[in-house]
């Protein structure tokens, strides 16, 4: 290589001008080969581009949430919070929205929507006061777990700003929403069909909302939520501001948009296909037998995994086959009360629990950070649930895998299934029933269930050796404790028996003794009556009716036997008794009277007797009509 022929090997003419590096290599290039001046070169050019990014760097410097306008006091918070740059749709949605322009984002979950509507909203609303029952703001979610998150996301902000905020949703107290909003309550995150409900009880009015939010509109269309939400938007008065977010544009979304929105500024982040560069999807396919344990080995893997089957049984079956396995896994799914679904998800986020197995329905809008594999166990059903599903992972620009199980026959369904979502999907067939070959090991990081089962027998062997220990220094503490108490009891047999002038030492055997002997005699008399066979009552062999012994009445001399009436026909005891009874009672006269005609029931007799009071029996009725006293006493 000629020297000559670069443009910076030139001696500068004076000594007052910097001497470059390439007039360095001029000068000493007699003494370098040209394979080193190459490389000097090289590394010399490399450096001069990097101090060049390094210089356009520094004159163009991040942006911040304070360049976008937000206060200062939501800047601080965030920056408290660890966000300080904004994510591209906040940087494109925030100042228009803080303008008060209609806003239609179109972006795939997970890219940072919730403070792009949110924190314009509560930038609008500070210093403002609200009514009771009318909120200034409505914030529209497909489900409960949706709406709990976005109010959780922007509580803090709103606590800085003195702003009230509630969640009314499904499966929640309705009275202690309608007590807050009595209170009043300036932002409300709510769900269509409970917020229907309580504005028809007249709890809540939406004549002063100002902006109105829909977040997931095509989750909405899904649900068949849209009946409800047009009938919400309806009853907000025009002239406010609306934000629409959607991850696709299907027809009906298009008509709230043309019906609601006025001028919407657009702003489109990510492809409504979710093709994400830090997302890899692939395809599993396995036979019928092989899918169970397909499914336990990836669900075994280090880290947190979130798996979607199509129903709910199909939820908790799964659940509980990946526990009898050994894997820390709880279902969620619309079937559970929603104290149980927020503790679930709740385990779910603090690592308690590290295969989440739910459904479509229950899943949608969960956010949890450190998802980095989706398992769909059963196929999506349709390409929109699909990107919904894999939505859950490679959230905020972090990387994450999708992984489908697919039977033979179910291949061409999930094959268009992902062409209809634009991704492109890699194809993997396990063959033998395992799910360990190298490839598909690292990509879905299976486990062996001999290790799994290995590690939870490690786990439950270290519980049950700091059982032991707590156990030991229980025990430990226990004979300390009786020690301390046998000296305290020994001092104080020893003063009673100085008072009494006896010998304390004696006084202290003896005390002893018999503490010894309170011990062991227990324990010697249960020992017999343990070893002791139960004495089993010997029965005849044939029926012997067993003999009658006599009550202490019926050995008394006022007893008389009662007579059974195939020997005498008639109750003549009774009779006798009633006569005793008769002469016990004070002369109150208890006498049959037989003097009823055959006519049947007589009013008039009935009528005189009622007249002196009396109450005696009359058995003189004849044969003719009515009830006969003679044909009962013959039988």
């Amino acid at each position: 290589m000629s020297i000559s022929s670069t443009d910076h090997a030139v001696v500068p003419e004076s000594n007052d001008e910097p001497i470059e590096l390439t007039d360095v290599i001029a000068s000493d290039v007699a003494e370098l080969t040209d394979a080193e001046v190459e490389a000097v070169v090289a590394e010399t050019v490399e450096a001069e581009a990097v101090a060049a990014e390094e210089a356009e760097e520094a004159k163009a410097p991040e942006q911040t949430f304070g360049d976008l306008g937000l206060p200062e006091g939501i800047v601080r918070k965030l920056a408290q919070n660890g966000v300080t740059s904004p994510f591209p749709i906040q940087a494109a949605t925030i100042p228009d929205a803080l303008a008060g322009k209609d806003i239609l984002g179109r972006g795939r979950t997970g890219s940072g929507k919730t403070l792009s509507f949110g924190l314009p909203t509560l930038a609008t609303l500070a210093g403002g006061t609200t009514e009771k029952r009318k909120p200034r703001a409505v914030i529209l979610t497909p489900t409960r777990e949706l709406a709990m998150q976005v109010a959780d996301a922007l509580q803090p902000y709103g606590d800085v700003l003195g702003l009230k905020m509630k969640v009314v949703c499904g499966g929640t107290s309705m009275s202690n929403q309608i007590y807050a909003l009595e209170r009043g309550v300036d932002i409300l995150v709510a769900t269509p069909g409970r917020l229907r409900d309580i504005i028809n009880r007249g709890a809540c009015s939406l004549e002063n909302v100002q902006i109105a939010v829909l977040d997931e509109a095509d989750q909405m269309s899904d649900l068949g939520f849209l009946p409800e939400v047009t009938e919400l938007l309806d009853q907000i008065p025009g002239g406010g501001q609306r934000m629409l977010f959607s991850a696709t544009m299907e027809n009906e979304i298009s008509t709230l948009v043309k019906r609601y929105l006025t001028n919407p500024v657009t702003h489109e982040v990510d492809s409504a296909q979710g093709n994400v560069t830090t997302m890899s999807h692939h395809i599993l396919i396995v036979k019928p037998k092989d899918k169970a344990p397909v499914t336990a080995a990836i669900a075994s893997r280090k880290g947190r995994t979130i798996i979607f089957v199509r129903t709910q049984l199909g939820a908790d079956r799964i659940a509980e086959q990946l526990r009898d396995s050994g894997v820390k896994a709880d279902a969620l799914h619309g079937g559970m009360t929603q104290g149980a679904r927020t503790r679930t998800l709740a385990d779910f986020k603090d690592g308690y629990v590290n295969a989440l197995v739910a459904t479509d329905v229950a899943a949608r809008g969960i956010h949890v950070d450190g998802i980095d594999l989706v398992l769909n166990v059963d196929p999506a059903g349709d390409h929109k649930d699909y990107l919904h599903r894999a939505g859950r992972t490679a959230r905020a620009g972090r990387t994450g895998t999708v992984v489908s199980l697919s039977l033979p026959h179910q291949r061409r369904q999930i094959f268009r299934l992902m062409e209809d979502a634009g991704v492109d999907a890699g194809r993997h067939i396990i063959q033998g029933g395992t799910a360990f070959e190298p490839e598909v090991a690292e990509i879905t990081g299976a486990r062996s269930m001999t290790e799994v089962q290995a590690e939870s027998a490690g786990n439950a062997a270290q519980q049950a050796e700091r059982e032991v220990s707590q156990l030991a220094k229980e025990l430990e503490r226990a004979q300390r404790r009786a020690t301390e108490l046998r000296e305290d009891a020994d001092r104080l047999v020893a003063r009673v028996a100085r008072e009494r002038g006896e010998d304390p030492e004696a006084a202290v055997a003896a005390a002893a003794t018999a503490a010894v002997a309170d011990v062991s005699v227990p324990e010697q008399s249960a020992a017999p009556q343990a070893t002791e066979a139960p004495v089993r009552e010997e029965r005849p062999t044939s029926y012997e009716k067993p003999a009658y012994e006599k009550s202490s009445y019926e050995k008394s001399s006022s007893y008389e036997p009662r007579q059974r009436r195939d020997e005498r026909g008639n109750y003549e005891r009774r009779d006798r008794r009633d006569d005793r009874r008769d002469g016990d009672r004070g002369g109150r006269s208890f006498e049959r009277r037989d003097d009823r005609p055959s006519g049947g029931f007589n009013r008039d007799s009935r009528d005189n007797d009622r007249g002196g009071r009396s109450f005696e029996r009359r058995d003189d009725r004849s044969s003719g009509g009515g009830f006969n006293r003679d044909r009962r006493d013959d039988r």
